[in-house]
């Protein structure tokens, strides 16, 4: 499998996003751009979880049916084509980082997959829900890491 290679003006891998893209904020979502997608790519789906939220992992952000032509998304908008499903704070779209006060830095990995075949998610799908439905079309794959606290 190939690598997608996705990172954002807003943050480097590994660092921490800044309060403007938090829930409890602005709550606009970060830019992001990415190169490498296949040429056979049908569509790209693209997730935000956390997996440090006490609850188990949070869905931040769900856009499915992403054109596997597009290099990016704006920050606060939608990438071109894709239908933002509904996160773990039952809307649609993005949900900023919300840790709990005086936990450790949570990670927010954005992941974005390149599909042989338009995926079939449910409306509101849990991560794990997410991973199993692309993992059988996934032609590539890349990651970046944010972190946040309060």
């Amino acid at each position: 499998m190939t690598g997608i290679d996705i990172g954002s003006d807003a943050f480097q891998d590994h660092t921490f996003i800044g309060r403007r893209y938090a829930y409890e904020a602005a709550n606009v979502s970060p830019p992001l751009r990415w190169s490498g997608v296949p040429d056979d790519a049908a569509e790209l789906v693209l997730l935000c979880e956390d997996p440090d939220a006490p609850s188990g992992t949070f869905v931040h952000w769900l856009v499915a049916g992403i054109d596997p032509r597009c290099d990016g998304v704006g920050e606060g908008q939608a990438p071109p084509g894709g239908t933002e499903l509904v996160n773990g704070y039952g809307e649609r779209g993005w949900g900023g980082p919300h840790p709990p006060p005086g936990d450790e830095a949570h990670h927010y990995v954005f992941r974005l997959y390149a599909l042989s075949e338009p995926s079939a998610l449910p409306e509101a799908p849990r991560a794990d829900e997410v991973h199993e439905a692309v993992g059988k079309a996934r032609l590539a794959e890349g990651t970046l890491v944010g972190l946040y606290r309060r």
